[in-house]
């Protein structure tokens, strides 16, 4: 009899470096839904397949993504197993994302020129200041 593997709430946040805080509020969001054992359910039991959806939030955490948008992706995977609906959220997904990160890196760009602008003029008014009897 092969049995699947389960994980305590220790066991994910010592693999995954997080704390337990963590987990119960990626719990909270929707993202796992452990078995619940023991008096009063107080120990969570978490499946593989939570752990797996723990290691696709990180890794959608890692590109930016809110956990709403990484909830909305985790969750297409658990439909049926017709990928191409999947692919296109995703794919909606990251174009989204990767707009808003062109216009903060545009905003940044914009932001750093007239930083060096400023500079240049200050150092241009102190050279004056210094030149002075």
């Amino acid at each position: 009899m092969v049995t699947n593997p389960t994980y305590t709430i220790s066991d994910l946040a010592r693999e995954f470096d997080l704390t337990t805080r963590a987990i119960r509020f990626y719990e909270d969001m929707g993202l796992l839904q452990p078995q619940r054992e023991g008096p009063g359910g107080r120990n969570r039991i978490y499946t593989a397949r939570d752990r797996t959806r723990l290691k696709l939030t990180l890794r959608a955490k890692r590109l930016g993504l809110s956990l709403t948008e990484a909830k909305d992706i985790i969750d297409t995977y658990d439909s049926p197993r017709d990928t191409g609906p999947q692919l296109r959220k995703f794919l909606t997904v990251l174009a989204d994302h990767r707009r808003q990160l062109e216009e903060q890196m545009a905003d940044l760009v914009a932001n750093l020129d007239e930083v060096k602008v400023h500079e240049k003029e200050a150092r241009a008014l102190l050279s004056r200041l210094d030149k002075k009897p």
